[in-house]
């Protein structure tokens, strides 16, 4: 077989399980977020694990995702969190028995299509925007989609969503506590009117952060892949520990010895100023390897941190491995996790690179996997 891929990702899919398993009991009824291909850790395998530890609703982006997810877990419930998008997106959400989100009024003629063709009534979730200011009805509209559902009777509501803005930042807490609020409120006119529906507000930040937005259901991302969504502020330790569920490595192509002085990579904006050993890494850009990580971050190299040297290329990186004498061409470098003390965290990676973990795992994950 011709063809070498460099770069490979390894997912632990019952480490998402088990992250699963760690916030359970913060939670009363949660949804497990695996949109966006389970964020780059695999769709199929971790929504498999995680319905084997428990896990009945999952949340995917895309229409799409959940066809994909209905083949494989034929009796989970199944939420598309972007909603119908077009014509063929509602056939298959009837089809499927997929439950979008609906979240603005251009949406009702394409679900009320999609319901009359059906033998049963078409679930929806309706989403309502409290402050993020991106999808959904206006929260003070609550009269205008009561009247759109009576004027449809073959749709039936199973919940009310929305999405918090600032739950990962202790700093922001009032404005949890008001969206909180708006949701309560929606929910409360909701019931009035006869439609009396579970909501869910919490992310993974809320989760462990914020009892009060819980309602009824809650929607972990992030936390079940093993990243801390407090990480980095003073409400840290309220998340449980978690296990990091990605593991990223790439080969080593050369290694060799250079003088003071000498350059490393594009730019010459490493100079050596003493005798140094280096390793070239299979691993840059076209790898999403990020450019920005040139001079900030690190690999594990032998058990060990390497300093990434000089500017990341497109397919190679420069790290120094003067600490480490036995290094060879072929060995494998850690871009993400490692061995040990070593290991390096998506949080960290993430600070190096300038983004999120969520990022780190999105774009990292496109390259070829492995599950272990």
């Amino acid at each position: 077989m011709i063809g070498y891929n460099a770069v490979q990702v390894f997912v632990a899919p019952q480490a998402v399980a088990g992250n699963w398993l760690r916030l359970q009991h913060k939670g009363t009824e949660m949804v497990a977020v695996v949109k966006a291909d389970a964020y780059g850790h695999g769709l199929i395998p971790v929504a498999q694990a995680l319905a084997r530890v428990g896990a009945r609703r999952f949340a995917v982006g895309t229409v799409a995702e959940g066809v994909m997810l209905r083949e494989a877990l034929p009796g989970a419930q199944i939420i598309a969190l972007l909603g119908i998008q077009d014509v063929s997106d509602a056939v298959a959400c009837r089809d499927y028995g997929i439950v979008p989100l609906v979240t603005h009024a251009g949406q009702w003629p394409l679900v009320r299509r999609a319901a009359a063709a059906a033998a049963r009534p078409l679930a929806v979730i309706l989403k309502f925007d409290t402050g993020m200011a991106r999808l959904g009805f206006a929260w003070e509209a609550v009269a205008h989609v009561v009247e759109a559902l009576r004027a449809a009777p073959m749709l039936r509501p199973v919940a009310v969503f929305s999405h918090l803005a600032t739950a990962d930042d202790p700093e922001a807490a009032d404005f949890v506590a008001e969206q909180t609020m708006r949701l309560t409120a929606i929910q409360a006119a909701l019931a009035a009117v006869g439609f009396s529906l579970p909501a869910s507000l919490a992310n993974s930040a809320a989760l462990v952060a914020h009892p009060a937005a819980h309602f009824q259901w809650q929607r972990p991302g992030i936390a079940l892949y093993g990243a801390n969504p407090l990480a980095g502020t003073a409400w840290e330790d309220r998340c449980p520990p978690l296990i990091s569920a990605m593991t990223v490595t790439a080969p080593i192509l050369q290694v060799r010895d250079i003088a003071p002085g000498v350059s490393v990579s594009y730019g010459r904006t490493f100079r050596a100023s003493r005798p140094m050993r280096i390793a070239i890494v299979a691993a840059g850009y076209a790898d999403a390897y990020s450019r920005g990580l040139s001079a900030k971050a690190a690999m594990v190299v032998g058990g060990v941190r390497a300093p990434v040297l000089g500017r990341v290329c497109m397919q190679m990186t420069a790290v120094d491995v003067t600490h480490c004498p036995s290094v060879r061409p072929g060995d494998r470098a850690y871009l993400l996790g490692g061995p040990g003390e070593a290991a390096i965290t998506a949080d960290e990676l993430a600070a190096w690179w300038g983004t999120i973990p969520y990022e780190v795992f999105c774009l990292l994950g496109m390259n070829p996997r492995t599950l272990v």
